[in-house]
């Protein structure tokens, strides 16, 4: 933990933060269009003041205002009908959400019923992955069921994963149609006092295969991550949480009173003890499939991405721009891929202070040093100086992600121009 400070922030931003590649990433091109310009920018300056509807006309001066206010971090919401600074000289009518990344947000906190080895805002590699197996999971919907192509992922910079989703068609959905895709992914509902969170399809009925396909990336993760890793049903509490979650209160009492009496019996043993159970239990006939389904929600009640849906159901909700940083962690909020997300570990993303010390030991470039000077002492340089300078540090990789990303969104632009000019 390393909790930032104005100065490191101001000089954050200043040298490290990389204004550039998030224009383009927003913008889809390198002229600036209504997609950045409309753009609403809050910020949040220090002792929590809070200033909405801000809009820019180019990357330079978005940095030039985040260098003037240096604020804590900003938050990035929707393409408006006009521009979000002329919000109070434009009638309400004229004013309203057009376009907007589809995001997600995955919370280790919606974890801390099953994970065992971390509670509140810590975390861990051990935990983590539960979020890298949402992301798997949620990455092949994404991807298979809806054709998205252009998903970028970003570490929150403490306990979580956000998901912005850039596609044209992600875009341009309403409200409605992101509650109803949001409705079609979400599996795990319900509150603490509700045991079951798994309610997808009747008993007697095999799981829907966009399900289907979930479960058979699920299924080694629960025994490698809840069963061997978190030892999820060691405790009392843990397998008491497991029994409500069967349908045959004669194997909930035969397993009850086996479990009291062995209760140093691991995870994986009570696990083994239910399958025998059911395997010697089952039903005959149409209830037969009643305890393969109860053994599949069990599995997904454990695994499956569990999603902070209002998040994702409105254009106008704004989400934390990627490369801010955390102010409790001092962690830069950087990108994952998803392809090596069971090898991110959190703790080792870099601090703003890890950075500009990087930063301070660099080369310096030229006989005039100005890129070489120590990170407090950029006072007098203009912002635009700086503007390269993460590529002398351990941030560069994470740029270079952001970039690799931008030139696909890049592409699809200039097919789509391709395509408009040859119609004519």
């Amino acid at each position: 933990m390393e909790p930032t400070t104005p100065d490191l922030m101001l000089a954050f931003y200043r040298r490290l933060y990389p204004f550039k590649s998030i224009f383009t990433w927003l913008n889809h091109e390198h002229a600036p269009t209504k997609l950045f310009t409309h753009r609403e920018f809050a910020f949040t300056l220090q002792g929590d003041v809070y200033l909405r509807y801000n809009s820019f006309a180019s990357a330079e001066e978005l940095k030039k205002q985040v260098c003037t206010l240096n604020p804590t971090r900003f938050e990035i919401g929707p393409v408006y009908s006009a521009r979000p600074r002329d919000k109070k000289t434009v009638r309400p009518a004229a004013f309203s959400p057009q376009l907007r990344e589809l995001v997600f947000d995955i919370d280790m906190t919606d974890y801390d019923s099953i994970r065992t080895c971390c509670s509140g805002a810590d975390i861990c590699r051990r935990c983590w992955g539960f979020i890298a197996a949402a992301v798997r999971v949620l990455d092949r919907a994404l991807r298979d069921q809806f054709g998205y192509r252009h998903l970028l992922w970003v570490y929150s910079g403490r306990r979580g994963i956000h998901l912005w989703i850039s596609d044209r068609e992600a875009l341009e959905l309403t409200d409605e149609q992101r509650r109803a895709l949001v409705g079609w992914l979400t599996v795990i509902q319900g509150g603490k006092e509700m045991h079951k969170k798994v309610n997808v399809r009747s008993a007697t009925k095999p799981l829907p295969p966009s399900l289907a396909s979930a479960y058979k990336m699920l299924e080694p993760v629960f025994h490698d991550l809840v069963l061997e890793d978190q030892n999820c049903f060691a405790s009392e509490e843990g397998w008491d949480a497991l029994l409500h979650l069967i349908p045959d209160q004669n194997i909930v009492n035969e397993l009850r009173e086996r479990w009291s009496e062995h209760p140093g019996r691991s995870s994986e043993k009570k696990w083994q003890d239910l399958e025998d159970e059911f395997a010697e239990k089952r039903p005959k006939g149409p209830r037969s499939m009643v305890l393969t389904s109860a053994k599949e929600d069990i599995i997904l009640q454990y695994t499956y991405p569990r999603l902070d849906a209002e998040v994702s159901k409105h254009r106008n909700h704004l989400l934390k721009a990627p490369f801010c940083v955390h102010p409790k962690t001092g962690r830069v909020c950087v990108p994952v891929d998803p392809r090596t997300i069971d090898r991110f570990d959190p703790a080792a993303v870099p601090t703003v202070a890890q950075l500009l010390s990087e930063l301070d030991r660099a080369p310096v470039a030229g006989a005039g040093g100005e890129n070489g000077a120590a990170a407090g002492g950029g006072e007098q340089q203009q912002p635009q100086q700086h503007h390269a300078d993460w590529e002398k540090t351990s941030l560069k990789p994470y740029v270079d992600m952001l970039d690799k990303h931008v030139q696909g969104l890049l592409e699809e632009t200039r097919k789509v121009k391709q395509k408009t000019d040859l119609s004519w």
